[in-house]
């Protein structure tokens, strides 16, 4: 009889090797994030050349590997390659929508997407910027939130004038939320939505990751967010010309729509469909 209750031992045949996890093949396309496993080093491919792969980390240091050598992805073992070609299909915008071919941008609709500042701003036109010319969606922002109310007076939203908002910081008992809801009730209410994630600000809405990171650093409620992040990763933080520089780093690592935590991609792509929805 050659049954065994307690199944094979774990100690027979080549233990070892069984142990050891394989390296899954991986294109090194650019701005792909890896580590080199044994410096640690972590960063973004910016090259592949002669067999070797440079990779530029968080603080701007580019340096050379083999492309032979031991890389990681989210601690798991990959094996780097010369990318091949792209297939030849159907192109994608940065949102992930199929691209249309030959489109030519349409006249600007009456509606509009507000926004509360440059970056965010920026932030949208490079992901869902082809989507909103085909669209005929203007997106414009509005240096803060406080005077939504003023804006909208003037702008004065109807059924096909529609104003879409994205908020920072949308989150209860927040002061953007209580704007939010006097917004909801007051006399345009009905031709406006406001949306918003629930970051301190839209540079939170990068993948961390993007940037070599685990996590956004945690900046106390008394230092001013963005200059508390620039002084935490080492980065000039002394005038806004360096705050700048530092968003443009930091947009510099967004592809396309992957590059995005989910709690914004919905609402932007939500803010998109209410201001063109059912409108010529």
């Amino acid at each position: 009889m050659d049954d065994d209750r307690y199944g094979r031992d774990v100690l027979s045949g080549d233990w070892k090797r069984s142990a050891r996890p394989v390296a899954t093949p991986t294109d090194a396309v650019r701005d792909l994030v890896v580590e080199e496993a044994a410096s640690g080093f972590t960063g973004a491919v910016v090259r592949v050349e002669a067999g070797t792969v440079e990779l530029e980390d968080w603080k701007g240091r580019v340096r050379a590997f083999p492309l032979t050598g031991s890389f990681l992805i989210d601690g798991a073992p990959v094996a780097l390659r010369v990318p091949k070609a792209a297939p030849q299909g159907r192109a994608r915008t940065a949102s992930g929508s199929f691209a249309v071919d030959g489109a030519r941008a349409r006249v600007a609709r009456q509606s509009r997407v507000f926004v509360e500042g440059r970056h965010d701003a920026e932030l949208v036109e490079k992901v869902w910027g082809a989507d909103l010319r085909v669209e005929g969606v203007v997106v414009e922002y509005l240096e803060g939130v406080d005077h939504l109310a003023e804006v909208l007076d003037e702008f004065r939203p109807t059924a096909d004038r529609r104003v879409g908002v994205l908020v920072d910081h949308l989150v209860a008992g927040s002061k953007e939320s209580r704007i939010a809801d006097a917004v909801a009730r007051g006399p345009h209410g009905r031709h406006v939505l406001v949306v918003g994630h629930p970051f301190v600000d839209v540079w939170q809405a990068v993948k961390p990751a993007r940037l070599g990171m685990a996590a956004w650093p945690v900046v106390p409620r008394s230092v001013e967010w963005k200059h508390g992040v620039c002084e935490a990763l080492g980065w000039p933080h002394d005038d806004q010309a360096d705050i700048a520089a530092a968003w443009q780093r930091i947009l510099g690592r967004v592809r396309a729509y992957g590059d995005l935590e989910p709690a914004l991609l919905g609402r932007v792509e939500q803010l998109i469909d209410f201001v063109t929805v059912d409108q010529g």
